[in-house]
């Protein structure tokens, strides 16, 4: 392959777009790899077109080696097969409907668990037919109330998703297995850096759930992990370690006058200048209330949280525990519907009475004693004793994770990094293959209902990774087998530079590499430099004022490394950097 840069469809800009706050956007725009369309929509350019096709390569090389069968679904769907699942409504605002014009209900497939199912059920019905799995690389959309970063988070995205299908849980286990290392290899072949974390399953549904997560400081995702025993996971998935629970007895609850303290930091010092306690906000127990909406039930319910008051709420580990619920925060005019919740002196001891749903952090058990909110203005109770003054209903992962809270495997110290999700695997269960009957006759003649595994990689936020991860002040830094082409040579354009930078590039095709020729007539030598520089193609070959006493310049765009070399092992010597 050799590209020619006075013929490529191709136009780089010295300035970053004004919409761009993180490196891929910039880059990616800056070189001429894509241009916005629309918010969260863009096109892919010539190079960027190609660097997509090498990611979807590597993919599909290593989905084929695991023995996957590739398919391909129509993006649009019918509203039949996600009402059977009752992901119609599930999905929320982010799912793109419309109808056609007979008024007849689609979307646009953010995921094909359905579709997946209902062709295995079509063409699968004994149990000698498995276990399968299929896979397709695809256009997917979901309505982001907020795309931002450019196609990290864009409301088009191609993706790929697959699908396994066992008789068993054990075959699951194995499936899963199975596509946790084929990702393992498929990453490291892609040059990303990621962690392997513990995650929900959210609107998925299911059981285990992992994420491969690419570190990175502009990130949405947190993760948190233990340096000590390896352990990794998402924010939303971490499990917070529950102490041993308290016995023996303990002082009666009493409510002591505290005005005017309608936060955490005020009721502190409050009650330790005026009532001597001496707590800190780790002893008291904050109580938020929320008001939880299921998609589709048409009901809302009112659930109170409970969490030690040196924490807030992190919606949306929140969010992860009560899903397909989802909570919002309970506004004035909620509060007036509820007299008997007093807004900032919230306690627990009524909750039952009130009929209203208490779930604590796991860090409240029983035994532990706490100063909080005594139902009344002005007002709150200490000593107040879980599992003597209040029972919860159950515990609740919502409490903030911080930098030093215990590992919940080995109790060491955990870190907080920022991270971008770029593979999610899910053991999903039978809650598919339920919804479409998705059996298969035994040996025994009695239906088995098949298990099911899903697994996604984000295809073009990939790419948006790499630019991420692979880029310094200069430019692009692509790694070899994903770069548009191997080699960029450089002719700056006098004294026959273009022309002997022409014959190496067609010796270097001739050889095998991929090669983008800088043969643009009448752009000056410094442009060339800082395009070569932007574009990040692995090595550099510069054919400029040397070639008078026969030397070219030869870089390596990761390292930096510059030398001259004679003019006459050019070749050679960049088909060895190529080959290294």
């Amino acid at each position: 392959m050799l590209l020619r840069m006075s013929s490529l469809f191709l136009r780089t800009l010295r300035d970053d777009p004004a919409d761009a706050e993180v490196p891929s956007h910039k880059l990616l725009v800056r070189a001429g790899y894509v241009r916005r369309v629309a918010p969260g929509i863009y096109s892919w350019l010539p190079l960027g077109k190609t660097v997509l096709e090498n990611v979807t390569r590597v993919i599909r090389e290593e989905m084929d080696r695991m023995g996957g069968q590739e398919v391909l679904f129509p993006a649009l769907l019918p509203r039949e097969y996600y009402e059977a699942t009752g992901r119609w409504t599930e999905y929320g605002d982010t799912l793109f409907r419309l109808k056609d014009r007979k008024g007849a209900d689609y979307l646009l497939g953010p995921t094909h668990e359905e579709m997946f199912t209902d062709m295995v059920k079509g063409e699968y019905s004994s149990y000698k037919d498995y276990p399968v799995t299929l896979y397709q690389i695809q256009t997917k959309y979901r309505d982001e109330a907020r795309p931002r970063a450019g196609i990290l988070r864009g409301r088009e995205f191609v993706m790929k998703d697959s699908y396994s299908f066992d008789l068993d849980d054990d075959g699951l286990k194995r499936s899963y297995e199975q596509h946790r290392e084929t990702y393992i290899k498929i990453f490291d072949r892609l040059g990303i850096s990621y962690k392997i974390c513990f995650a929900t399953s959210g609107a998925m549904g299911g059981s285990a759930s992992e994420e491969f997560l690419a570190p990175a400081e502009t990130g949405e995702d947190t993760f948190v992990a233990c340096h000590n025993c390896g352990y990794a996971a998402n924010a939303e998935a971490v499990v917070t370690p529950a102490p041993e629970a308290i016995t023996g007895e303990r002082p009666a609850m009493r409510v002591l006058d505290t005005p005017n303290t309608p936060t955490i930091e005020t009721l502190v010092n409050h009650v330790n200048e005026h009532h001597g306690l001496g707590i800190t906000a780790a002893q008291t127990l904050k109580n938020v209330v929320v008001k939880v909406t299921v998609p589709g039930s048409g009901k809302t319910e009112t659930l109170v949280v409970g969490v030690p008051g040196d924490r807030e709420v992190d919606f949306k580990r929140l969010e992860a525990s009560l899903a397909p619920g989802e909570p919002a925060i309970f506004e004035a005019e909620d509060f007036a519907r509820h007299p008997g919740l007093v807004r900032g002196y919230i306690g627990p001891q009524v909750l039952k009475d009130l009929g209203i749903r208490y779930l604590v952090d796991p860090r409240v058990v029983a035994g532990t004693a706490w100063v909080t909110g005594a139902n009344e203005p002005g007002k709150h109770a200490v000593d107040v004793v879980a599992g003597r003054d209040f029972v919860p209903d159950g515990t609740v992962e919502a409490a903030e994770v911080r930098a030093g809270d215990a590992c919940p495997v080995c109790g060491s110290g955990l870190s907080i990094d920022r991270g971008i999700e770029i593979g999610h695997i899910f053991q999903l269960g039978r809650k598919y293959a339920d919804a479409a009957k998705l059996d298969a006759l035994g040996p025994d003649g009695k239906p088995i209902r098949i298990t099911m595994g899903s697994y996604g990689i984000g295809v073009s936020r990939a790419v948006a990774v790499l630019a991420e991860q692979r880029h310094d002040e200069l430019g692009l830094v692509w790694p070899r087998e994903i770069a548009p082409a191997d080699v960029h040579v450089v002719g700056t354009g006098k004294d026959g530079q273009i022309e002997a930078a022409t014959r190496i590039a067609e010796e270097l095709r001739a050889r095998g590499l991929r090669v983008l020729l800088d043969d643009r007539p009448g752009v000056s030598p410094g442009v060339k430099f800082k395009d070569a520089e932007l574009l990040g193609m692995p090595t550099i070959l510069i054919v400029g004022r040397g070639l008078t006493q026969g030397v070219a310049e030869l870089r390596d765009r990761a390292t930096g490394v510059k030398e001259e070399i004679p003019i006459a092992e050019a070749v050679d010597r960049v088909t060895a950097a190529c080959h290294a």
